[in-house]
């Protein structure tokens, strides 16, 4: 004979502690609009505009299929379309771009100056985007197309993440897909090497890729240096983006 089921069951006891809140995949957005921001839709537009010049002025002293070939004009105009966008969306109140875009074109701007300044900049014969052999002047137009390319754009860009960006944007999941387009830039090079004559003058436009001068075997070492470098150089990125303070609110 089993025993009755009681009526009433009674209360059970409180459980000890604060309450457990589970956390909201709610983005900020959906709380709070974003603003208009007008200084940062200018700034990112100058700098499209100051990298448009420095890819324009180039083609304007060189042969386009030369020119295009070089990793800091293709940059330049990634650095061109990136901030047009930017600008746009920060002057119309919308979302920013999606992080791992802007990241990426960080990392190439700020690798393209470091290339040249650090491997380019002295080098006998000089480095010149037109194929001259001589130093180009100061303040003349090659030389002003180099400085606007490998100094004033990739600092523009710098300045924009630390001022204009909101931090803890950039995540290790990212830097992997942003090595991708270096190695297909390195296969492009030596692909557009091998159908070009040997006594072509473009036909290695970087000096530490020049398979003739050094091998394949020392030109993919050379390569590979300068991705492990570029690796290096992502993860201190989002290192720094989760440690700095953030200038602006993360829904702006």
């Amino acid at each position: 004979m089993t025993a009755p089921i009681p009526r009433d069951i009674p209360e059970l006891p409180a459980v000890p502690g604060p309450p457990l809140l589970l956390p909201a995949p709610v983005p900020a957005t959906a709380v709070v609009p974003p603003v208009r921001r007008p200084l940062a839709a200018v700034f990112r537009l100058l700098t499209a505009v100051a990298a448009a010049a420095g890819v324009a002025l180039e083609l304007l002293l060189g042969p386009p299929a030369r020119i295009l070939g070089y990793f800091s004009v293709q940059t330049g105009v990634l650095v061109a379309v990136v901030m047009a966008l930017s600008a746009r969306r920060a002057s119309q109140a919308r979302r920013t771009l999606p992080s791992g875009l802007t990241g990426a074109t960080l990392l190439y701007a700020l690798t393209s100056a470091l290339v040249y300044h650090l491997l380019l900049g002295h080098t006998t014969p000089p480095f010149s985007m037109t194929g001259a052999t001589t130093a180009p002047e100061r303040w003349h137009a090659q030389w002003a197309a180099l400085q606007v390319l490998h100094l004033l754009v990739p600092t523009a860009v710098l300045l924009d993440w630390l001022l204009l960006t909101p931090a803890a944007r950039l995540h290790l999941r990212q830097t992997a897909a942003w090595l991708l387009y270096p190695l297909a830039y390195l296969i492009f090079s030596l692909t557009r090497a091998a159908f070009l004559p040997a006594t072509s003058p473009s036909r290695y436009l970087y000096p530490f890729l020049d398979v003739a001068a050094h091998g394949y075997r020392s030109t993919l070492a050379n390569a590979l240096l300068l991705g492990l470098a570029m690796y290096a150089l992502a993860i201190l990125l989002v290192a720094l983006d989760h440690t700095r303070p953030t200038p602006v609110r993360r829904h702006a």
